[in-house]
């Protein structure tokens, strides 16, 4: 399949993109990495006229610390790279670990951070990990920064808070107060270039007596978009577990479920996909504390 005819768009700066997005409004596309806009173009499913690559411009891929108060991920940072790199398996490992299930190692070479979160797909790889750690994301157009957390960001399948004139230019992962460790489980009918059937991330975080101090279970491809259980954080926080099989991470697996809004398709029925939601919600909330006591 051929790509459609469109005019090429190369800026340098942030400011310039901004500038081209404004001008031609919806009939321009933002090009990243390519992985879904390319596509959906070759399949006629999009059809820009102007096409703004956002790849001549400086820092969008650098990770960088913010003056101890957490990451800052430049919204071209490949999944690859996210799932290779020391510091981010270091500081993010539940970041790392939903960026190595995300398509095939090829398509994670191209395949960015802020082209994922963007695309505002249900099944995303890397929003339930990016929710589990509190993400938030810097919006930038011709009239200033906005910021938003990325429970804010998602406004339903393929929808999303940015303007057709912004860009996204940062992803900011705040450091924990305390103790803290994630896990990330997705379920697919197989093991690479899979769109998620469930997917859930979990974070806890330990107060000095060893209760829960903050949880947060995000859940992908169960409702119209990623988002976090706030009944099993409930469940969780405040909380002092006796160990990794305490009764109390099966309760906020249910209450998880019972967040979830699953449909049925041709991959799976909703009752499916609500059972395995608190099969993997239990899986991910074991292993995170299970790595919290071996890091104690």
């Amino acid at each position: 399949m051929l790509l459609p005819k469109f005019a090429y768009h190369a800026p340098t700066t942030i400011e310039e993109a901004c500038s081209l997005l404004s001008h031609y409004g919806t009939k321009a596309k933002v090009l990243a990495g390519g992985t879904d806009l390319l596509v959906n173009m070759k399949k006629k499913l999009l059809s820009p006229d102007q096409i703004i690559s956002l790849n001549k411009i400086e820092g969008l891929s650098e990770v960088s610390s913010q003056n101890g108060s957490g990451l800052s991920i430049g919204p071209l940072a490949t999944a690859a790279y996210l799932a290779g790199s020391k510091p981010i398996q270091e500081r993010v490992s539940l970041l790392a670990q939903g960026a190595g299930r995300l398509g095939s190692p090829l398509i994670r070479n191209r395949a960015t951070i802020g082209g994922n979160l963007v695309t505002a797909r249900p099944a995303s790889d890397l929003a339930p990990p990016l929710l589990a750690l509190g993400a938030g994301l810097i919006l930038k157009g011709p009239q200033g920064d906005r910021r938003f957390s990325l429970e804010q960001f998602f406004l339903g399948p393929g929808q999303t808070v940015i303007r057709a004139d912004e860009i996204l230019t940062g992803i900011l992962i705040p450091d924990p107060q305390g103790p803290s460790a994630g896990a990330y489980l997705k379920l697919g009918t197989r093991k690479a270039l899979e769109i998620a059937l469930v997917n859930v991330a979990s974070c806890l975080e330990l107060a000095a007596d060893g209760s829960i101090k903050k949880a947060r279970v995000a859940l992908g491809a169960v409702a119209p978009v990623p988002f976090l259980a706030a009944s099993a954080a409930r469940v969780l926080e405040g909380f002092k577990p006796k160990n990794q099989d305490d009764p109390v991470f099966k309760e906020a697996a249910a209450a998880a479920a019972r967040d979830s809004r699953p449909i049925t398709d041709h991959r799976g029925s909703a009752d499916y996909r609500r059972e395995m939601v608190e099969v993997l919600t239990w899986r991910t909330l074991k292993a995170a504390y299970i790595q919290l006591i071996k890091n104690a």
